[in-house]
């Protein structure tokens, strides 16, 4: 049972001012989502003014997503534990504070930890705002108040390199960070005056080493994930890691089916609504994350476009879903189709949007443009409501876990949807092109090869690599999204023969 406090007790149905906390929810979110992109146009003022290195520059980008995506599952127990609303105003906190050290920093030593400690406040924000919107709705109202907060994470992709590229056209690069600090005091003023407490039962302990052994496997995945594009997926950097983090993991697993508090109860895998759920959010996110990937160098590399011609190009993929899910559009279809039905449709859209892109976004960017509106309006279809799957299919106690669950799901899939597709993109684009020219990638094939004619192959090749893995994704996505909708299905039958039963 959740404890509110007494002025903000929510009504039958849901807390009086939900739609006003949910608007500072997604600030708080956005803010966490824009500098996972807007990092990306600084590079080059990086390069100059802190003398940082290729591997400075990498440890600044991944060193947020490493630390956020190995303690989302901590930060979420945490949250249960502890209360909701005081690791919001936590993870608001710490937030402002790296965002700071960051702006100020002198060395690349001093960014690199400063985005780790943003990493923090990011794994605490990502989990405690989802949870705290499953507390403050009622079912009637969830799946759209979800749709809301997961448009953020679109509206994000879309806006944070033109946020950047503004900001770095009229500031030095410390802008991009030192603009978090205004919207994270405005967040933590308004979390203080509006949010409601909430936590899980009094009694459970904590899961100290359970929260270790999550945050080290989780990272180690992770790092091994970042890490497969740029040394290779057989590489010693790459295996060494991934095998401790396979092993580490198998150990939590063990730890939490043998202690009586666990952080994360297994017992949720039982549940065919979750494990449902769970495929095919991992599914959404691989096709979501391989479709970027590719999406990125088919423009670039195939159509011709240059880096922010092609990222204004993708633009339509995140504004197709911002459009829909501010008109509800998924929450009005979700009672008619049902879960399973819903979820099968946005899967199907995201699906024939993937395929329309590899088949018809050779010749131009017309057939480009038509995929990414269908992909987006299977996202804005889908994840709502697999999101909203997976919340539900956990106890509210449980809500941060679920939050975390949730969040964690996204990063293995987004980081899965490279790895597979970008394997696929370069044994096809490796089997297609000459001998003797190798193909470590297509800027080296390129500069390795003797004639027009050979670079006209090669750039051929290389379009055939992105449209075999575009396809493939494509299948992927399909088959998860109709194998998702079929134990969700199977769940929803077993639990009315069980209702019936029990009448």
């Amino acid at each position: 049972m959740t404890a509110t406090t007494a002025e903000n007790r929510p009504t039958a149905h849901g807390h009086p001012q939900r739609w006003l906390i949910l608007g500072v929810i997604c600030l708080a979110q956005l803010t966490v989502l824009l500098d996972n992109t807007v990092l990306n146009v600084a590079i080059p003022s990086l390069t100059k003014e802190l003398d940082a290195s290729t591997a400075d520059i990498q440890w600044m980008i991944n060193a947020y997503s490493l630390v956020q995506s190995g303690l989302l599952l901590t930060a979420g127990s945490a949250a249960d534990r502890y209360g909701r609303k005081k690791m919001l105003v936590a993870g608001l906190a710490l937030f402002g504070i790296g965002s700071l050290v960051a702006g100020l920093a002198q060395s690349s030593a001093q960014l690199i930890a400063a985005r780790a400690g943003m990493g923090i406040g990011g794994a605490l924000l990502i989990t405690t705002t989802l949870a705290v919107v499953v507390q403050i709705f009622d079912d009637t109202e969830r799946v759209k108040a979800i749709g809301l907060w997961s448009t953020v994470n679109s509206l994000g992709f879309a806006v944070g390199p033109l946020i950047g590229g503004v900001m770095l056209d009229h500031f030095w690069w410390g802008a991009i960070f030192l603009i978090n600090i205004p919207v994270a005091i405005i967040g933590l003023v308004a979390v203080v005056s509006l949010v409601p407490e909430s936590k899980s039962k009094q009694g459970d302990r904590p899961d100290l080493l359970g929260a270790l052994l999550s945050t080290v496997g989780m990272t180690a995945v992770v790092y091994a994930i970042i890490s497969g594009p740029e040394h290779g997926w057989a590489s010693t950097q790459v295996l060494l890691p991934a095998a401790v983090g396979v092993v580490v993991l198998g150990a939590f697993a063990v730890w939490e089916l043998r202690i009586p508090y666990p952080m994360l109860d297994l017992h949720f895998f039982r549940n065919q609504r979750f494990v449902g759920a769970v495929a095919g959010a991992i599914l959404v996110a691989f096709g979501m994350g391989g479709s970027l990937f590719l999406l990125t160098q088919h423009l670039q590399f195939v159509l011709g476009y240059g880096p922010l011609e092609a990222g204004l190009r993708t633009a339509p993929l995140a504004l197709t879903v911002v459009a829909l899910n501010l008109t509800g559009i998924g929450a009005r279809l979700l009672p008619r189709l049902g879960t399973p039905g819903t979820i099968a449709s946005g899967m199907t859209l995201l699906s024939a949007g993937l395929a329309a892109i590899a088949l018809l976004g050779g010749s131009g960017y017309g057939g480009m443009l038509l995929g990414l509106v269908v992909m987006g309006a299977g996202i804005s279809l889908a994840m709502p409501a697999m999101a909203n799957a997976i919340m539900s299919a956990i106890p509210p106690e449980k809500a941060g876990v679920g939050a975390g669950i949730n969040g964690t799901l996204a990063e293995f899939g987004n980081g899965l949807g490279v790895a597979v597709l970008g394997a696929v993109l370069n044994s096809r684009f490796a089997a297609l092109v000459p001998a003797a020219v190798g193909a470590a990638s297509l800027p080296a094939a390129l500069a390795a090869a003797g004639t027009t004619q050979e670079r006209a192959r090669i750039a051929d090749a290389f379009a055939s690599g992105v449209e075999t893995s575009q396809l493939v994704g494509a299948v992927a996505v399909l088959a998860g999204g109709l194998l998702a909708a079929v134990l969700l299905r199977r769940a929803e039958r077993a639990d009315s023969s069980g209702a019936a039963a029990a009448a």
